[in-house]
């Protein structure tokens, strides 16, 4: 069974700390069903938009917007497909709630299936690749990274399957466990393309089935997309660590507390301004 290495340092307990602070306060905020449904509208947005656009996505966040809104945009057929399917596999995640679950190789394979719809052959949707596949830098052509062989990756997913659903991780922090299995994923690079939204959306699934959902407000997405050089040089960090994913695990979980900051402060000033509207014998103000 894959096991992870990695120290728990003082970085990441403060990150977890900030992150579990965070939680409490947005999980327990008494808000109006206009707030409920504006943040839940808004993070799905940016995690559409931006977990596309790390990929190369051309549209901008208004576009995305438009295209989820069922409107007509210009653009390239494949930026729009890609928009599409990532809401439909936001919707797919979202639609699980058993904490139960069980993460198999199928509800991976669903995942890209829904993902790579008419942008890759019907064949290789939802299939592991056949080949070796290799990742160059875009501006020098130099091979940055070597996934394992074809012939390699069911066995190592399988090997992740059993991490994932094996009781004897269910001590790692749920935050910690999704980081590990975002960059494992994204390292074995099961299919031709659309490894890193797989990699994206089993990481929040993961989050979701362990009680993080945190009412579905927040997107990473954004996070790793306002940065994207820091995002790749995370990841990257693991392989010149020799598989030492500390260093990654502090950004993933930098990540998370960065996001859950800002909800918690808008949350916070909703509440108050309720509050004090209340005192005032009037409606709250609906904030932007």
């Amino acid at each position: 069974m894959y096991q992870p290495r990695f120290t728990i340092t003082n970085k990441i307990l403060k990150n977890i700390g900030i992150i579990e602070a965070c939680k409490e306060v947005i999980d327990h905020a008494p808000l109006l069903p206009y707030y409920e449904k504006k943040f839940r509208d808004e993070a799905l947005i940016r995690t559409v938009h931006y977990g596309t656009h790390i990929e190369g996505n051309e549209l901008n966040l208004s576009q995305a917007e438009r295209v989820l809104a069922g409107e007509d945009v210009v653009g390239r057929d494949r930026d729009i497909w890609e928009v599409i399917n990532y809401r439909k596999v936001t919707d797919y995640i979202s639609g699980i709630q058993n904490s139960n679950y069980e993460i198999t190789e199928e509800v991976i394979k669903k995942i890209h299936k829904i993902t790579v719809h008419r942008i890759l052959p019907e064949k290789e949707s939802g299939e592991y690749r056949k080949k070796q596949v290799v990742l160059k830098n875009s501006k020098t052509g130099q091979v940055s990274f070597k996934p394992p062989l074809a012939i390699a990756v069911p066995y190592q997913i399988k090997d992740l399957l059993s991490f994932i659903n094996s009781d004897s991780n269910k001590d790692i922090h749920p935050v910690l466990k999704s980081g590990v299995v975002h960059y494992e994923l994204v390292r074995i690079h099961p299919f031709l393309d659309g490894n890193g939204r797989v990699a994206r959306a089993l990481s929040t699934l993961i989050l979701f089935l362990e009680g993080y959902d945190i009412r579905k407000f927040f997107s990473l997405e954004e996070y790793f997309d306002k940065d994207a050089g820091s995002y790749y040089k995370a990841l990257q960090s693991v392989q010149k660590q020799k598989g030492d994913l500390t260093f990654w695990l502090e950004y993933f979980t930098q990540g998370l507390s960065f996001e859950l900051s800002k909800i918690k402060e808008r949350v916070e000033r909703i509440s108050i301004d309720a509050k004090l509207k209340e005192k005032l014998g009037g409606k709250p103000i609906l904030l932007s």
